[in-house]
């Protein structure tokens, strides 16, 4: 028998997601968002309050980075979290780690993350909040990587379980897409 959890939207998993911009000084912000995932083909859609400073930098230089926060980083990502650009000064700096120029966009690409999407905004929704990217280009690490595709048990990308308030960490196979529901045909 199911019991009714009430108006939670509990959709699994949620990809924790670190939004990167540049400040006014030239130094990085970052934020961890979870309310985000992939809404067409080269696009993304992250649901971001008007008054974080990312959003903020985001709409003054039309383009972010976003890396998928992993298990090695995890403490760095809440830190992301918990904090605001709006009242904490190089945010990355203090979370102890580097950022690079992107070569696609005007956004900051933090070393440490392993997969990154360079980003170019395409609209923000003031009513919703609603913030669409176009990918513009991917970066992996190649300690990731096998056979030049992310490998999920090297890689242990971190979700947000918002109804328990952890972060869980993916990287076990269960199957083949496309492939496993063809036994029942």
């Amino acid at each position: 028998m199911k019991k009714s959890l009430g108006q939670k939207p509990c959709i699994y998993p949620q990809p924790v997601l670190i939004i990167v911009t540049y400040n006014e000084d030239g130094t990085a912000n970052a934020m961890n968002a979870a309310w985000g995932g992939v809404c067409d083909y080269t696009k993304i859609s992250m649901i971001l309050d008007k008054n974080h400073k990312t959003v903020k930098n985001i709409l003054k230089r039309k383009a972010f980075t976003v890396s998928i926060a992993d298990l090695p980083r995890m403490v760095q990502a809440d830190f992301f979290g918990v904090t605001s650009g709006n009242d904490t000064a190089d945010k990355v700096k203090k979370a102890g780690l580097t950022y690079t120029n992107s070569q696609h966009v005007d956004a900051p690409v933090i070393e440490e993350f392993p997969l990154t999407l360079e980003c170019s905004l395409v609209s923000y929704d003031e009513k919703t909040e609603r913030v669409i990217g176009e990918v513009v280009n991917t970066l992996a690490d190649e300690s990731i990587l096998t056979n030049d595709k992310i490998d999920l048990g090297k890689f242990k990308p971190l979700c947000f379980d918002s109804v328990n308030h952890h972060y869980v960490a993916l990287g076990e196979k269960a199957g083949n897409a496309f492939s496993d529901g063809k036994k029942l045909m």
